[in-house]
């Protein structure tokens, strides 16, 4: 029987009997291979998502993988068969941010699968086909499923339009850090530095590119061209302003809790730094994400460390909000 996850409400849910949406007018139906849970799940889970951003009853997913099964009215028949990733920002296309190519800020309001509309935490997952990105023949669907959080990533990278030669650092060593380091290290720095707060990541940072480890309670350097932020924890916006050189780069992805110390304007002003925000991934970050897993310049398999059935959601989220460092991406399989 095919299952479904629905989060009926805050701390509430159950496994359900999924049956497939058929796909109408330029929508695509695909079979989801693997699902990813991070930190925003957990929140859906736990009720701490504000409430305009999400809408329950519902099912969870918004990292996701599979293959197409039926596509409807309009969509090419090429597709059907083919490996895919699919963008969850659920854009109008019609206001003059989508025209723009900024899908994240549409002006017609926030709709995102996984968390106000149906996601993958299911045997099949019903979408509109615009938001599909085709995966080479050869690709590895379970790494394919860490796609999404790499595309935010991807949109990081392209705004902080990291050159060849550049002294440049990643803050913080979870899944957003060390895909930063992998992009970063795909345009050749002279130095990338990951900043954490744990050396059990140093070995992974090494791994993926980096050429020095240090945490942020150690000596740091201040003049480098270009940090990207992941931790989203109450210092990490300092911590990373403060390794910039004057006239420096610094992309912030992570959101922290209310009540973080801020940036400090003059800092900024006198310092003259760049300063750039990431939240999701229009469609040419998710774009460039896919480019670069296809050229075998992303490797999201090493931050994998669970998978389970769909049936263990609740040992997932679990395993998801455990803080323990052994714990990387949980992964689950309809």
């Amino acid at each position: 029987m095919s299952i479904e996850i629905v989060v009926e409400a805050p701390g509430a849910h159950r496994i359900a009997r999924h049956t497939p949406r058929e796909p109408g007018p330029g929508e695509a139906l695909v079979a989801v291979h693997a699902v990813g849970i991070c930190g925003s799940d957990r929140e859906v889970y736990q009720g701490n998502r504000p409430k305009e951003y999400v809408r329950y009853p519902l099912t969870p997913g918004h990292e996701w993988s599979g293959t197409v099964w039926r596509v409807g009215a309009g969509v090419p028949g090429s597709l059907v068969g083919r490996k895919v990733v699919g963008e969850g920002f659920r854009n109008c296309q019609v206001c003059d941010r989508c025209h723009a190519g900024e899908t994240t800020l549409c002006t017609a309001g926030y709709e995102e699968t996984g968390f106000t509309l149906p996601g993958a935490m299911a045997a099949t997952l019903t979408l509109p086909a615009r938001l599909l990105h085709v995966l080479p023949e050869e690709a590895d669907l379970t790494a394919a499923a860490l796609l999404e959080p790499a595309a935010c990533v991807a949109a990081a990278a392209l705004k902080a339009g990291a050159r060849p030669g550049e002294r440049v650092a990643v803050v913080g060593t979870g899944t957003l850090g060390m895909f930063a380091v992998q992009f970063l290290k795909a345009v050749s720095p002279v130095d990338l530095l990951v900043v954490g707060t744990r050396n059990d990541r140093e070995a992974l940072s090494r791994r993926f590119g980096a050429t020095d480890f240090r945490t942020k309670d150690e000596e740091l350097p201040d003049d480098l061209d270009l940090v990207i932020e992941t931790a989203g924890s109450v210092s990490a916006a300092r911590t990373a302003a403060a390794l910039l050189r004057r006239g420096g780069r610094l992309v912030l992805t992570g959101i922290p809790a209310p009540g973080a110390e801020g940036l400090d304007p003059t800092g900024l002003v006198v310092r003259q730094l760049e300063v750039h925000t990431v939240f999701g991934a229009p469609p040419d970050a998710w774009a460039h994400a896919v480019r670069v897993f296809a050229a075998g310049l992303l490797n999201p398999l090493p931050l994998i460390t669970h998978e389970l059935p769909l049936s263990g959601f609740s040992s997932a989220i679990d395993l998801v909000g455990a803080a323990d460092p052994k714990v990387g991406k949980v992964l689950l399989h309809p």
